[in-house]
């Protein structure tokens, strides 16, 4: 069966739409509430309006430290169609925290909302990619997981895009982006009840450690303990390094170096998104529905090569005195800037699928959401990372696409070190012998 026929079948289509609602209402919610900020309750607050925006972009990320392993250890206990409609009826209650708190109009309440809902993906994360091997074919599990990839960055692109939407739209914007998340989690739920049951493994009823500290440690140590594991886990973290890097510089690359206003800045993003949706898709053919590691290689190639290429392609894009609309921007020359982009995007589908897959198959179904709460804690470490590295450099001068060059060098040098020792482990870059996954 062709990945696009999974979403007719029971067994993964209600998963798969009950994980774009959740992505896609974080992001409604988390857009509409740093624009809220930057033009209308940040004005209120003055100059602790840059401050509430960097911590409300701090305390989405905190939760996949705090709860991580704890909700690894719940994935791998119990029925995890369970789980997920638990985590969404959690939705449902912080959404309706959201709607009161955009009603009222308070800024530091809006954020403490925006930390539940951190709290709420962080534990969704584990099991969303644990159940898949549950409810997929082997020979399924690459295309399911091209599935998972392509709906996850089109909801964050929808997303964005409706929140911006819903809350510029006059007055009753709030009001409008209220009712939206409230409904989005109605509707998530309401998708999650089709979800198969997915009962744990044998011998995955370990007693839960609920120190938080303790238990990251040990969740980090667990996956460091497979060394074909912390590889994988490293090199899927660098392409959340790589992409949070790019996509958080976007809007003031495209301001200050594009000459383009904010449809370009969209236009961008679309572009971004939809290379990795194809790209994700496109994996499943490519690898003939096994897990190759040279479909990998190719992809992290790619992204170096067109990250580098980036540079002079904008370079070329002639100075404006005034921003650009989209149509402006092409006519300028934008188009060669917007195909580096998407191949950009597709190499990142190519890279990162293989990968998710391959963790999948080679950890333990005992433990496999306890792995995958590893690999997120990794995540959001690279993801810090990318926000220290990028603001060192740009603090010290470097441009916006110079720093996308540092970028590329970087992945070129990942690629000289972790992939080819994952490659040796399994004689080559060729399909991942199943003796090697569980």
């Amino acid at each position: 069966m062709h990945a696009l026929g999974l979403l007719r079948e029971r067994r993964f289509a209600p998963f798969f739409w009950t994980q774009f609602l959740g992505a896609f209402n974080d992001n409604v919610y988390k857009n509409a509430l740093i624009i809220l900020i930057a033009y209308q309750l940040g004005t209120q607050a003055g100059s602790a309006g840059h401050g509430m925006i960097n911590a409300a972009a701090g305390l989405f990320i905190l939760p996949f430290f705090l709860f991580s392993a704890t909700a690894g250890q719940l994935a791998d206990r119990m029925e995890k169609a369970r789980l997920i409609r638990a985590v969404k009826l959690a939705e449902i209650v912080i959404m309706l925290g959201a709607a009161l708190c955009l009603f009222w109009g308070s800024p530091w309440a809006l954020i403490a909302v925006l930390f539940l809902m951190g709290a709420q993906s962080s534990v969704f994360g584990p099991v969303k990619y644990a159940i898949l091997p549950q409810h997929l074919h082997r020979e399924e599990l690459v295309g399911g997981n091209g599935l998972v990839e392509m709906g996850t960055f089109l909801a964050i692109l929808l997303g964005t895009l409706l929140g911006g939407l819903l809350v510029a739209w006059g007055d009753s914007g709030p009001q409008l982006v209220a009712g939206a998340v409230v409904l989005l989690a109605l509707l998530g739920y309401g998708v999650s009840r089709g979800i198969p049951e997915a009962p744990p493994a044998a011998g995955a009823a370990l007693p839960l450690r609920w120190n938080i500290a303790a238990a990251t440690w040990q969740t980090l140590r667990d996956l460091a303990a497979d060394r074909v594991q912390l590889l994988c886990a490293l090199a899927i973290s660098w392409f959340w390094f790589y992409g949070a890097t790019l996509l958080t510089q976007i809007p003031n690359f495209t301001r200050l170096h594009l000459y383009g206003d904010e449809r370009v800045v969209t236009l961008l993003l679309t572009t971004f998104s939809v290379g990795i949706g194809l790209g994700s898709l496109l994996v499943e053919s490519l690898s003939r529905r096994r897990i190759v590691l040279w479909l990998s290689l190719l992809g992290g190639l790619g992204m170096a090569l067109f990250g580098l290429a980036l540079y002079p392609l904008v370079m070329a894009v002639p100075a404006a005195e005034s921003l650009r609309s989209a149509g402006a921007f092409l006519a300028a020359g934008g188009w060669e800037v917007l195909a580096g982009v998407l191949l950009l995007g597709l190499c990142g589908g190519w890279y990162i699928v293989p990968l998710f897959a391959l963790i999948q198959r080679r950890a333990p179904a005992d433990r496999r959401s306890r792995v995958i709460a590893g690999v997120n804690i990794l995540n959001a470490l690279f993801m810090v990372a990318s926000a220290i590295f990028a603001g060192s450099l740009l603090g010290k001068g470097v441009s916006i696409p110079l720093l996308f060059v540092w970028v590329a060098v970087l992945d070129l040098l990942l690629l000289l070190v972790l992939l080819p020792l994952l490659a040796r482990n399994f004689g080559g870059w060729g399909a991942v012998p199943e003796s090697e996954l569980t």
